[in-house]
Protein backbone atom coordinates (compact mmCIF):
# COMPACT_ATOMS: atom_id res chain seq x y z
CA UNK A 1 0.00 0.00 0.00
CA UNK A 2 1.52 3.64 -0.89
CA UNK A 3 0.28 5.10 2.26
CA UNK A 4 1.59 2.97 4.65
CA UNK A 5 5.19 2.71 2.28
CA UNK A 6 5.61 6.48 2.16
CA UNK A 7 5.00 6.53 6.02
CA UNK A 8 7.30 3.72 6.76
CA UNK A 9 10.18 5.66 4.62
CA UNK A 10 9.42 9.03 6.61
CA UNK A 11 9.25 7.25 10.03
CA UNK A 12 12.85 6.05 9.08
CA UNK A 13 13.77 9.75 9.08
CA UNK A 14 12.03 11.58 10.75
CA UNK A 15 10.18 11.36 14.28
CA UNK A 16 6.49 10.07 14.95
CA UNK A 17 5.94 13.64 15.97
CA UNK A 18 7.23 15.10 12.51
CA UNK A 19 5.11 11.92 10.54
CA UNK A 20 2.47 12.85 12.19
CA UNK A 21 2.09 16.30 11.23
CA UNK A 22 3.33 15.85 7.48
CA UNK A 23 0.49 13.18 7.27
CA UNK A 24 -1.79 15.89 9.10
CA UNK A 25 -1.10 18.28 6.85
CA UNK A 26 -1.42 16.47 3.76
CA UNK A 27 -4.63 15.45 4.97
CA UNK A 28 -5.80 18.97 5.12
CA UNK A 29 -4.15 20.01 1.80
CA UNK A 30 -6.32 16.95 0.41
CA UNK A 31 -9.73 18.08 2.16
CA UNK A 32 -8.95 21.49 0.75
CA UNK A 33 -8.57 20.90 -2.82
CA UNK A 34 -11.79 18.63 -2.49
CA UNK A 35 -13.89 20.61 -1.13
CA UNK A 36 -12.45 23.74 -4.19
CA UNK A 37 -13.65 21.52 -6.60
CA UNK A 38 -16.77 21.25 -5.16
CA UNK A 39 -17.21 24.77 -4.88
CA UNK A 40 -16.14 25.00 -8.78
CA UNK A 41 -18.63 22.62 -10.15
CA UNK A 42 -21.01 25.56 -12.13
CA UNK A 43 -23.39 22.44 -13.59
CA UNK A 44 -24.52 19.34 -12.33
CA UNK A 45 -28.03 16.93 -12.75
CA UNK A 46 -29.88 19.17 -9.80
CA UNK A 47 -31.59 15.82 -8.64
CA UNK A 48 -27.94 13.70 -8.02
CA UNK A 49 -25.59 16.43 -7.37
CA UNK A 50 -22.87 14.33 -4.82
CA UNK A 51 -22.64 12.17 -7.66
CA UNK A 52 -21.26 14.48 -10.49
CA UNK A 53 -19.15 16.32 -7.01
CA UNK A 54 -17.83 13.07 -6.45
CA UNK A 55 -16.78 12.00 -10.46
CA UNK A 56 -15.21 15.85 -10.28
CA UNK A 57 -13.80 15.23 -6.63
CA UNK A 58 -12.41 11.53 -8.25
CA UNK A 59 -10.90 13.20 -11.60
CA UNK A 60 -9.22 16.34 -9.98
CA UNK A 61 -5.57 14.39 -9.97
CA UNK A 62 -5.70 12.97 -13.01
CA UNK A 63 -4.77 15.37 -15.02
CA UNK A 64 -1.67 16.55 -12.97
Amino acid sequence: MIKDTAVQILLEHFSEGMVRTIVDALVEDEREECAKTAENISSYDRDEPEVSIAKAIRERGKDA
